[in-house]
């Protein structure tokens, strides 16, 4: 008889869910919010507030509903099949086309280093691709494959973020002047403009619900595993945040593809800049990796609860949605190869702006789901309430071109749902 496969332990799900959090975000998010000026600092505040009730309210309901799939688990329980669908397909869109940007900070920081890389058109796009197979082919090896995977590429990637930290709190200290002050004014617009490319950090702050099923002793790790995650990655975002603001110029990191490795080669010298730029690739791989796994469980979760095509129930050899992570992949891999001609930074932030504001609509419904699964519970309430507030917040700071391609994606499932809940109806007729 052939032995169960081990499941995910607490490290390998705190790994899990600090790994999916602390990726490309943190390496590439520095550049891109430089223009906001002290904007992006209120956009933290506003984020890592929003994250916490987000957190809050997953700790809770993984607890007390340790359901396999997460927010799709959770929706589906509380509103029934069409409202599971719709969450769940909203956040595997989520999560097929944000590989594509984390695929893509692996590449950028790996420019830094083989500079000939951002400098050919169409072969970011390429390497790109081939980040997705190789993690693609780790998940499918096996699940605690990719969990020791997570923990490794998470031990590696807070180093460079730790130093850059500490250097900060050194230029404090010996009295450095900061460098001078933005003159972007501080406005509510900005603010949210900052909240919604912010939350791209905190992207996977639910890892640890869903592949809850394949946990050991989930009742107790996925809560734990998702708070202890969040208070991490929240201290870290805002000690690299403020560094930037303080001590390098909004420009000269808005130009940067590779601003964390810039930030330490200025002290340290160019070859400081190339190592923590390979930290950096290893970090991005190591968030491709957690968030490939999501992307293969959510589809099987899904079909396993009846509201996708069955194909994608069965498990490979190894206990792994085999099929789910090919089509999954494919998917990605399409989304990024046809946005080819874009630079890398425009290439990350299209990318990112659009699978978020496709994904929002599942955290939406899972903090409602909240509510209407545990109304006994006050605490949890205000944190889901806090929680959709701010992702309504977040999806209006996103804009509206990227709302309109995440609606246009998530609008998309419509006919799939309809196809397979009719081929139900008709089996059952028969």
């Amino acid at each position: 008889m052939t032995a169960k496969p081990r499941g995910l332990n607490f490290w390998m799900v705190l790994a899990l869910c600090v790994g999916n959090m602390v990726g490309s975000g943190i390496y590439l998010l520095p550049g891109t919010l430089a223009p906001l000026g002290t904007n992006q600092l209120y956009g933290w505040m506003v984020t890592i507030a929003g994250a916490t009730c987000l957190a809050g309210a997953f700790a809770r309901m993984g607890a007390r509903l340790p359901y396999s799939g997460g927010p799709y688990a959770y929706a589906q329980a509380a509103f029934g099949p069409f409202a599971g669908f719709a969450t769940a397909w909203s956040y595997w869109v989520m999560l097929w086309a944000g590989n594509g940007a984390i695929a893509v900070a692996v590449v950028s920081n790996l420019s830094l280093v083989v500079p000939w890389i951002g400098k050919t058109p169409g072969v970011p796009a390429v390497l790109a691709v081939g980040c997705v197979w190789a993690m693609t082919w780790i998940n499918i090896r096996g699940v605690r494959l990719a969990g020791t995977f997570s923990v490794v590429t998470t031990a590696l990637k807070l180093m460079p973020l730790v130093l850059l930290i500490a250097l900060a709190l050194w230029f404090a200290a010996s009295g450095m002047p900061r460098v001078a002050a933005s003159q972007v004014s501080i406005s509510p617009g900005a603010i949210a403009t900052a909240a919604g490319l912010t939350f791209w950090g905190f992207l996977g702050l639910e890892s640890a619900t869903v592949p809850a099923g394949k946990v050991e002793n989930a009742a107790r790790v996925v809560p734990l595993a998702t708070l202890v995650g969040v208070v991490l990655t929240g201290v870290v975002y805002f000690g690299i945040s403020v560094a930037f603001w303080a001590y390098m110029p909004a420009s000269e990191a808005a130009a940067s593809p590779a601003p964390v490795a810039d930030f330490l080669g200025r002290t340290f010298g160019g070859g400081m800049a190339s190592v923590v730029a390979v930290f950096a690739a290893i970090s991005a791989f190591g968030t491709l990796n957690g968030f490939i796994l999501l992307q293969g469980e959510m589809p099987q979760a899904m079909a396993r609860g009846g509201v996708f095509p069955q194909w994608f129930a069965k498990d490979g050899s190894r206990g792994t949605p085999v099929r789910a992570h090919v089509v999954s992949s494919l998917l990605l891999s399409a989304v990024t190869l046809l946005n080819y001609g874009r630079g890398l930074g425009d290439l990350f932030q299209f990318i990112a702006s659009v699978s978020l504001a496709a994904g929002m609509l599942a955290y939406f419904m899972s903090m409602l789901a909240a509510i209407r699964l545990l109304p006994e519970e006050r605490g949890l309430i205000l944190m889901a309430l806090g929680g959709a507030a701010f992702i309504g917040w977040a999806t209006w700071g996103l804009g509206a071109s990227a709302v309109g391609y995440g609606l246009g994606l998530v609008l998309a499932g419509v006919p799939v749902y309809l196809a397979v809940r009719g081929r139900q109806e008709l089996a059952a007729a028969e």
